[in-house]
């Protein structure tokens, strides 16, 4: 075996061409980042490392014909639990389109399972690092809030367990930015712990002087910005900002405005969330560079935010150009615009071709159960007794995580408040899967636009305790008993009781089956629950950001209605 010397003794001379390089890939379009350029040139890789561009000779010699080659997608901000995936499946998922690292914040499975799941998603990425490098930012906030019941709490000395794992990179996304700016302890001690590290943040709406105090607390990032001004003052106040574009927020056309030659180096396009379906049919970071691109960004600045800019957000020095010394990942395309990766390297290895991995993996990481402590439920549990006419509503919003505060007039039969599908207004309850005996949460939405039937999930950010929505109380409880056999999923049931499942066996979040299975099954459940009269794209997305209690206006947890703004309890009924 070589020692560290020999080794680069060898690619300096490959570097300087005394030597040849093990692979050549010759006339190739390199889009360069730092330049904004395209360089006509060849592109030398020697044990899975870019020695240079020029002229080149190697040992194997890839004729590229002119097409393009950019560095590998990095993807600065992900919840690898929402794609519904394991790991190895996501990571199958991801690369064909051009990703080769992934920093994921694995807040979902830890609110869950606490260590026992970030412990789980470390093992796996080390089990997939030949496809794609996934890093992690340890979860700040399990609980998300004190307004919720999580499967764990996780303080600084549980953190401070992983801090130093080869594949953590800092303390992930501060929800609990009320906390921050109260000075609770707790949170000020994780702070302390990673001050050192990158902090990402988790502000929405955030201004003024309480966003200078949660910057001042070493917060670096937010990817909750949902307005171009908000965007500005948060980029002007040091931040970087995250321009996210997933499967129900989708903020790049708004804020696309917001990247200009001032501010370009501070920006990135992140996921967040992003289901499987989009995943298999629409793709991943590919989505916003060619969005980007079509909204009139130049082709560099967008491939920029998706390599160079969070390469230097995260201290990732290894990745994200393709220059002397950096990491041989990248993807190869016949055009700029769009943007197809029809080859991708991870390392200088062909890892994808033609949207199809070339090589496969086997998770063999333990996989955490799916905590499921309810009990028998039964229709008498949904009941609301009227104690008024006037009730909060919880406001769905296409394309959005944010929710309305609304008050509606109930409608009441006997006494008790029930659904009224003729004007949108649905029951929807929130149960706590972590201890047994305890009754959920009932309250009402306006936006899921069922006429008959109920949808559950324990897919419920952040807290993933069982959620359910529904025209009836029957219909109700066959979704609740339904996911109370599986262990957790996504369930559509009629009003005859005719149900379609994609049962989530790992956590009660992901399947260990491929994402084709998992869009095909997730695709029936859609299509039946728009038979149901749904007209929302991803009504289970929308239902699983209900209960999520640090995102404004209204929210449903297990323990009750939520008012965000004054971060307190409220009563279900008006007057």
């Amino acid at each position: 075996m070589k020692t560290s010397y020999e080794r680069w003794r060898q690619f300096i001379r490959v570097a300087r061409g005394l030597e040849k390089a093990q692979l050549c890939f010759r006339n190739i379009r390199l889009v360069n980042v730092l330049t904004g350029q395209i360089e006509e040139t060849d592109l030398a890789v020697h044990d899975g490392i870019v020695v240079g561009c020029g002229e080149y000779d190697g040992y194997e010699n890839i004729d590229c014909r002119g097409s393009y080659v950019s560095p590998g997608f990095i993807e600065g901000h992900i919840h690898i639990e929402s794609s519904l995936l394991i790991p190895e499946r996501f990571a199958e998922a991801v690369v064909p389109w051009g990703t080769t690292t992934v920093i994921a914040d694995p807040h979902e499975i830890a609110n869950v399972c606490g260590i026992e799941g970030i412990s789980y998603i470390l093992e796996a990425s080390r089990e997939v690092s030949h496809l794609v490098d996934i890093f992690v930012m340890l979860p700040s906030c399990v609980p998300a809030s004190f307004l919720e019941t999580s499967g764990a709490k996780l303080n600084a000395v549980d953190l401070f367990t992983l801090k130093n794992h080869e594949r953590v990179l800092g303390l992930g996304e501060l929800m609990n930015f009320p906390g921050i700016l109260e000075a609770d302890r707790s949170i000020w001690e994780k702070i302390f712990l990673f001050g050192d590290h990158p902090i990402d943040g988790h502000s929405p709406l955030l201004t003024g002087k309480d966003l200078n105090a949660y910057v001042l607390s070493g917060v670096r990032s937010d990817h909750e910005s949902t307005n171009l001004e908000e965007a500005k003052e948060k980029l002007s106040r040091g931040m970087w900002v995250m321009i996210r574009e997933g499967s129900q927020s989708k903020d790049l056309e708004t804020l696309i405005g917001l990247v200009d030659d001032n501010t370009w180096h501070r920006c990135l396009w992140v996921s967040d969330d992003r289901h499987p379906d989009d995943l298999f049919r629409k793709g991943h970071l590919n989505v916003q560079v060619n969005r980007a691109m079509d909204l009139g960004l130049s082709p560099f600045r967008s491939i920029a935010l998706a390599t160079f800019t969070p390469s230097i957000a995260y201290g990732l020095r290894d990745r994200g150009i393709l220059a002397p010394g950096a990491l041989a990942d990248f993807s190869i395309s016949p055009s700029l615009k769009p943007w197809v990766a029809k080859r991708v390297f991870k390392g200088g290895r062909e890892v994808a071709r033609n949207g199809k991995l070339i090589e496969s993996c086997q998770g063999r990481a333990p996989k955490p159960i799916s905590p499921m402590k309810i009990a028998e439920v039964n229709p008498s549990h949904f009941a609301v007794r009227a104690k008024g006419t006037l009730i909060r509503v919880i406001g769905i919003k296409e394309h959005s995580i944010l929710t309305e505060s609304l008050v509606e007039v109930a409608k009441v039969e006997n006494g008790m408040v029930v659904s009224d599908p003729d004007r949108d207004i649905l029951k929807i309850a929130v149960w706590n899967r972590y201890e047994s005996g305890v009754l959920p949460a009932v309250g009402f939405c306006k936006g899921l636009g069922l006429k008959e039937g109920a949808i559950a999930s324990t897919v419920a950010h952040d807290n993933h305790n069982l959620i359910v929505a529904g025209v009836s109380d029957e219909s109700m409880t066959v979704a609740v008993e339904t996911l109370r056999e599986t262990g957790g999923g996504l369930v559509v049931v009629d009003a005859k009781g005719s149900r379609v499942v994609l049962p989530l066996e790992v956590g009660g979040l992901m399947t260990d089956s491929s994402v084709e299975t998992v869009t095909r099954r997730l695709e029936e459940i859609k299509d039946k629950t728009r038979s149901l009269g749904s007209s929302l794209e991803n009504p289970f997305m929308a239902l699983s950001f209900v209960a999520l209690a640090v995102i404004p206006s209204l929210k449903l947890t297990d323990r009750g209605l939520v008012d965000v703004e004054r971060f307190a309890f409220v009563p279900l009924f008006v007057d």
